[in-house]
């Protein structure tokens, strides 16, 4: 397979365009697997973070899934048809519908993280919570995204991607409020390392409480976002 090597500026976004340039063309196919990490470092010449971080860029587009202890698989259909990813929050009722969506979600899913999370998985998790030392909307996301891994529901874990890039965007927005209220961002993470203690612990229900109670003090504190925004650009 001949590819261009990507240059050194942008390294991940350049790999995550080349990557969904050779799946439109129909190189990669949908439902194949992508080659390996390695491979993929080899092919373009770039190193690992980059792969990773391109991969986690394609996966919030839903164009690719990773599927735990195999690999990055090409979806086999359009997500789009279900969720637009392009939503980009404009409203207040947008906010409250995702959050519906997420509360109804996530608490389950931090349940059945509780029940079925293996080492390797509170591993991650840590390192996401380590990660958040700063104002860091992507460790945020891959906490979030790395608890449905940990429920081992291939469904799941599917559903979280579909709807991820717009979950990205409002993490995005949600991170870019709070970076000027240090109490807050000391909340959020104060929040996710009790929804992983309840996770450690096997403590089911604990982690959907404590999932919920996080999902709301995020919604109320983006929506409080969206009013200032609004009355700024008034």
């Amino acid at each position: 397979m001949v590819v261009d090597k990507i240059p050194t500026r942008k390294v991940s976004e350049a790999v995550a365009e080349e990557v969904e340039k050779l799946i439109e063309k129909g190189t990669f196919q949908a439902g194949e697997k992508l080659p390996s990490v390695r491979e993929l470092c080899e092919m373009f010449g770039v190193g690992r973070s980059a792969v990773r971080d391109a991969i986690t860029t394609l996966s919030g587009k839903g164009i690719v899934y990773v599927k735990q202890g195999e690999g990055t698989y090409v979806y086999e259909f359009d997500p789009s048809r279900l969720f637009n990813h392009t939503l980009m929050l404009p409203s207040s009722k947008d906010i409250i519908e995702l959050f519906q969506v997420r509360k109804i979600l996530e608490t389950g899913i931090a349940e059945k993280a509780a029940i079925h999370r293996s080492e390797v998985n509170l591993e991650r998790m840590e390192e996401c919570l380590n990660d958040q030392t700063e104002n860091n909307w992507e460790s945020d996301f891959q906490f979030h995204l790395t608890l449905a891994q940990s429920t081992g529901n291939e469904i799941l874990i599917q559903f979280m991607q579909f709807i991820s890039a717009t979950i990205q965007k409002a993490m995005i927005d949600f991170h870019q409020y709070i970076g000027q209220k240090p109490e807050t961002l000391k909340k959020i993470h104060q929040q996710h390392r009790e929804i992983f203690e309840a996770i450690q612990s096997r403590k089911p229900k604990d982690a959907h409480k404590k999932m919920g109670e996080h999902l709301s003090f995020v919604e109320k504190e983006l929506l409080e976002s969206h009013v200032l925004q609004e009355e700024s650009e008034q």
